[in-house]
């Protein structure tokens, strides 16, 4: 049993919303997740996925993505990214996976799990470095996006405590879908509240096409892995 991550899927299953456009290593994506995860992936896997999972825009529209993902091996803990719209309130998610019959799949958001001897535990973060600008309308007020955002790691990191105290897990792993720090961007609110918890490692997703860089780097005692889907070439990285 292993745990592995890969972020943004970028599913699009009942949308028209083709990803080749960005790059050569996104042609044929499907085939390439697919064979690649069920090369690498086993049925008592988990396999971490924090945002960017599927283009479409309703709920109803994501279930062919949500059934693609559901069939590959592992059971699968998904997070929410800046592109996917269709992502509803816990309740109502919950309840439509489980009128769909739909099994592997957990929502990673507010919350943790354990996982062999581990504890997951996650939220999108934010991301304003200019060159990756997140886009968002109606001139949104940054400083409260990423103060909400703090809040949301600080609760799950809560309950990551809790849960570690009642399966001895040995270590807190967070996952974002944007970096909390990429170049000299910095999101100094979301790294505190890892260094106050004393987090020693994190993963994000959410940049492409950079492939020349480093795939891990060390900051202010944090270990941060990138798992975009195109940086990893579509094959899950293994959690040492």
């Amino acid at each position: 049993m292993a745990i592995y991550s890969i972020a943004d899927l970028h599913l699009s299953g009942s949308v028209d919303k083709p990803m080749d456009v960005f790059g050569h290593r996104w042609q044929g994506y499907f085939e390439k997740i697919e064979t690649r995860w069920r090369a690498v992936v086993e049925e008592n896997d988990t396999v971490v996925v924090p945002g960017d999972i599927s283009w479409a825009m309703t709920l109803d529209e994501a279930e062919t993505d949500l059934r693609f993902i559901d069939s590959l091996p592992g059971k699968k803990l998904i997070g929410k990214g800046n592109h996917d719209f269709w992502w509803q309130t816990m309740t109502k998610m919950n309840r439509f996976l489980e009128e769909r019959d739909i099994r592997t799949i957990r929502f990673l958001y507010n919350n943790a799990y354990a996982v062999e001897d581990k504890v997951i535990c996650g939220t999108r973060g934010w991301y304003v470095e200019e060159k990756f600008q997140q886009k968002a309308r109606n001139n949104p007020d940054y400083d409260k996006i990423v103060a909400r955002e703090a809040g949301r790691l600080e609760l799950c990191l809560a309950e990551a405590e809790n849960l570690c105290c009642e399966t001895g897990a040995g270590e807190i792993v967070v996952y974002f879908h944007f970096p909390p720090v990429f170049g000299t961007f910095v999101c100094r609110e979301l790294v505190e509240v890892m260094q106050r918890h004393e987090i020693k490692r994190c993963f994000y997703g959410h940049i492409h096409g950079v492939y020349n860089i480093p795939y891990h780097m060390e900051f202010e005692g944090i270990d941060m892995t990138i798992i975009s889907a195109d940086y990893l070439d579509f094959v899950p990285m293994r959690l040492r």
